[in-house]
């Protein structure tokens, strides 16, 4: 496969999974927010941070960090390069790039779901007082996306890039969904284990739609258990540990290695993180402090993200050059 081929799919596959992710991130604040007293402000700033964007809103907005202005920032701002408006725009351009992999289908919705969303924007969806029907409805759409794509789309290598973005995409957006609550709403010792705690994490989980599976293995909802749960479990398919195992299975599968040892850098950096989390437990990421285990997970998701840039889609050359004596 061409490497411009193959580097439109894996951002298409990280394109859409960071438009739904965003679409999460607006959620869960709206979710956390309604769970606290009526008394406790609103906290916006915390989320931008998260994202990674802080700088670039600063510079436009300033230190006025207002739900509208949030809102707008993180869904339709356009000089914000990773917002729910630019991800979505940027996902299809790649699809329309890579047309002829892609099934009718799957085109279709993905088109939709752009118009939709620049719709929301000609509507000032952030001025509403509860814009969370248009975020669900975002999220609902990839969702059915992801369903076409996995009924209708061969499993060829172009496939496997697409499932490797969309997978390194959604282990860190996992990763600062936690952030999320350690930045926003860390508790004070007091409040540790009150009915706000319980709230707070409980809405946490329902944001990343974990909340029922969440209760069927664990049942009470504790800190330590969401932790464990969204980071190092192995069987739900948002947990940070499931992620890069099948970006992991998705790099051998381009590779064709057998999964022992390794071809590349990426395969390297790759098994080194899910070999850490295979074999790490809840104690690890407390004894260490929550916040600083994700801010080296995402450093290291990151690392994976250049490996795999470097490796298949740089354009090396292969020209020699010869110089020939004059006689």
């Amino acid at each position: 496969m061409l490497s411009r081929v193959a580097n439109s799919i894996y951002w298409l596959g990280r394109y859409v999974e960071r438009a739904e992710n965003y679409a999460r991130f607006i959620d869960v604040n709206f979710n956390l927010m309604l769970d606290m007293p009526h008394d406790m402000k609103e906290q916006w700033e915390p989320l931008v941070k998260i994202t990674g964007d802080h700088q670039i809103y600063i510079d436009k907005y300033g230190n006025h960090f207002d739900r509208k202005t949030v809102i707008f920032f993180l869904a339709f701002d356009e000089d914000n390069p990773n917002s729910l408006f630019n991800s979505v725009k940027n996902a299809r351009e790649n699809a329309r790039m890579i047309r002829e992999n892609l099934s009718k289908e799957t085109w279709e919705k993905l088109n939709e779901t752009y118009h939709f969303v620049k719709s929301g924007k000609e509507k000032t969806i952030w001025k509403k007082e509860d814009p969370r029907a248009f975020f669900g409805h975002v999220k609902d759409s990839i969702l059915l996306l992801y369903g076409l794509a996995e009924n209708t789309v061969a499993r060829t290598e172009g496939w496997y890039f697409r499932q490797l973005g969309q997978y390194l995409e959604r282990a860190d957006k996992t990763s600062r969904f936690l952030d999320v609550k350690y930045h926003i709403l860390l508790p004070s010792h007091e409040e540790v284990g009150s009915p706000l705690d319980f709230l707070q994490w409980s809405a946490l989980l329902k944001s990343v739609t974990a909340f029922n599976t969440y209760r069927r293995f664990y049942g009470n909802i504790t800190p330590s258990g969401v932790v464990e749960f969204l980071v190092l479990d192995k069987y739900f398919p948002r947990s940070v540990y499931y992620c890069l195992k099948e970006a992991e299975n998705c790099l051998n599968k381009i590779s064709g290695s057998d999964g022992v040892g390794f071809k590349n850098n990426a395969e390297k950096s790759m098994g080194e993180l899910r070999s850490k989390l295979e074999y790490d437990d809840v104690n690890d990421v407390i004894s260490e402090g929550l916040h600083e285990y994700l801010d080296k997970l995402q450093i290291k998701i990151n690392k994976i993200s250049n490996e795999v840039d470097k490796n298949y889609f740089q354009i090396k050359s292969n020209l020699i050059f010869q110089t020939q004596e004059q006689s």
